[in-house]
């Protein structure tokens, strides 16, 4: 039948449909890139409970966790106690390109991943600040609002690797060493955004709250324990099909995010993974980072308790 064949054993169905509007590519060159990019795309999804956007045909995006009933066996899967819903969830483990495909095959256009393995106990494996820019903002000051932190993290002895989101913005991994609370993890974050915002305060900001920004640059710390990433080398649904691309620090000033998609990145792979190249090894956090972090308000709380005060203030004006 037009438009279906079997790759990796996985049976392939309306390959030649648009894979969403503006994408500008069908689920077949989702296919394609997914397998171009697997070798590179897979270490940095292998162990980590994998949570997906779809695009059905008609419909408007949607995340998916819990893996459907018509999963075949062979996907590899986890159950992890969610609190928030009160249940458990089954979630896949996308530890090998067949896997990857038959998620493609599903219409699944971007992969998020925590910062945890599937075993939650082992603790975070990186910190993560996210670069947020405010709408029509120049991308040039999204690249010094990610020198800031890069100088931040040099001041404790720390470096981090750098990735496009996909969309507007950058995300900075810091690897670290194992056996760091949760608490302690997001702790660091906080602190490490705090620091980045001291050396130009004028250029960007830690404030969670959208209207406090004054439109300066994000620096959003929220990312910590179960809380999802899009991963490395993950399509968006952005318009042009974008990827979420990992450089080099030295070619951040020169990059255009319009130039990573699915029809262009295949091309850039004869390079070494600036992923594997530029990641350090785990690193301690210093004690006095830890120490500043435990005092810093944690801003989804203290935006929730912040929003009361406001609309209390509201209602008796």
């Amino acid at each position: 039948m037009a438009g279906e064949e079997l790759r990796d054993g996985v049976k392939l169905t309306n390959l030649d449909g648009p894979l969403f509007d503006g994408a500008d590519a069908t689920k077949r060159d989702l296919i394609d890139y997914l397998e171009a990019v697997g070798d590179r795309m897979i270490p940095h999804l292998r162990n980590r409970p994998l949570s997906v956007v779809r695009v059905r045909p008609g419909q408007e995006p949607f995340m998916q966790k819990n893996l459907p009933k018509y999963t075949p066996e062979w996907v590899e899967r986890v159950a992890i106690w969610a609190d928030a819903s009160k249940r458990q969830v089954t979630y896949a483990l996308c530890d090998d390109i067949r896997t990857l495909i038959w998620f493609g095959n599903q219409r699944a256009i971007e992969y998020h991943v925590p910062l945890l393995l599937a075993d939650y106990s082992l603790g975070q494996t990186h910190l993560v600040i996210d670069l947020d820019p405010p709408p029509g903002e120049d991308f040039q000051l999204v690249v010094r609002a990610a020198e800031l932190v890069r100088e931040a993290l040099a001041a404790d002895g720390l470096a981090g690797a750098v990735k496009t989101s996909g969309s507007k913005g950058l995300h900075i991994f810091i690897p670290i060493e194992p056996g760091y609370s949760m608490e302690d993890a997001a702790a660091a974050t906080r602190a490490i955004a705090v620091r980045a915002e001291r050396l130009d305060p004028a250029l960007a900001t830690t404030a969670f709250i959208r209207e406090d920004r004054g439109g300066k640059i994000f620096l959003d710390s929220t990312r910590s324990g179960g809380t999802t990433v899009v991963a490395a080398y993950s399509p968006r649904i952005r318009p042009g099909a974008t990827v979420s691309y990992p450089v080099s620090w030295a070619d951040l000033a020169d990059i255009d995010l319009r130039d990573f998609t699915i029809r262009t990145v295949p091309g850039l792979l004869s390079a070494p993974d600036p992923w594997a190249t530029e990641m350090p090894e785990p690193q301690k956090l210093p004690a006095d980072l830890l120490e500043e972090g435990h005092t810093i308000p944690v801003a989804r709380v203290q935006a929730m308790h912040e929003g009361k005060r406001r609309a209390r203030a509201k209602r008796a004006d």
